[in-house]
């Protein structure tokens, strides 16, 4: 099992790029997930604390998570949805004032027994998984944010593809009051993701270095297309699922 890399939506580290990109095109889709949440879950008094909420995009295969350490309530869990079924994790290690939250989340996944092992500072940064066990999906990787009561997490899942050709998952985090973006892809069949974020533009462009456009933010969804290295064509999309 592989240690998953971590984010803070605050203090966001700029990871290896996904690709040299140069503007190809746009496409935008008006969408909206009526089902997520428009303002943050998290309460001011967790903003520097282990205790809030962390979101996370997962693949292997694709999918979503909310951790919930006693942001509102003595209540500990985190909600998984992967491949579009939702199962709930808990955990009975208390959570202690001024100290760093590590527990296991334990919880049934398709009729097994499935663990998460969870660790944040007693900052509220640093938040990973450092391990995973979920029959089915061995290569699982996670990436992880903390929401604070400023800025709300977006989760997004998606696709892209290549004239090369090639096709994978490409899953990301918008934080748009910080105008962050982060997350990960995976090309199909393969059991390796590799990180990658950016910042976002006032009129929703989506950049890896300031300069390499990857995609347009529109509503609840995101789209483009743009020049990888070989000079092949490299188009993305996704809607917010979180």
């Amino acid at each position: 099992m592989k240690k998953i890399i971590y984010l803070n939506c605050t203090v966001i580290a700029v990871f290896m790029l996904l690709l040299s990109c140069k503007k190809k095109a746009e496409v935008t889709e008006n969408y909206t997930c009526t089902t997520c949440n428009k303002t943050p879950e998290a309460i001011a008094a967790n903003d520097v604390s282990s205790k809030g909420i962390y979101k996370g995009v997962i693949i292997g295969s694709t999918g979503t998570i909310k951790f919930d350490i006693a942001n509102n309530s003595n209540v500990i869990k985190a909600t998984m949805v992967l491949d579009g079924t939702t199962f709930t994790l808990t955990s009975n290690v208390n959570w202690v004032n001024g100290q760093a939250y590590i527990a296991p989340f334990t919880g049934t996944v398709n009729g097994n027994s499935a663990t998460i092992n969870f660790s944040v500072n007693a900052n509220g940064q640093g938040a990973v998984v450092t391990s995973v066990n979920i029959p089915g999906h061995a290569n699982a990787s996670f990436d992880l944010v903390k929401e604070t009561s400023s800025a709300l997490v977006e989760c997004f899942e998606g696709k892209y593809s290549t004239t090369k050709p090639e096709n994978g998952t490409f899953n990301m985090m918008i934080c748009r009051p910080l105008l962050y973006w982060t997350g990960s892809h995976r090309k199909d069949g393969d059991s390796r993701s590799e990180s990658m974020s950016g910042k976002i533009n006032a009129d929703g462009g989506l950049y890896q270095d300031g300069t390499s456009y990857i995609g347009t933010l529109t509503g609840d969804a995101i789209s483009g297309t743009f020049k990888d290295n070989d000079n092949k064509n490299v188009t993305v999309s996704g809607k917010r699922t979180l």
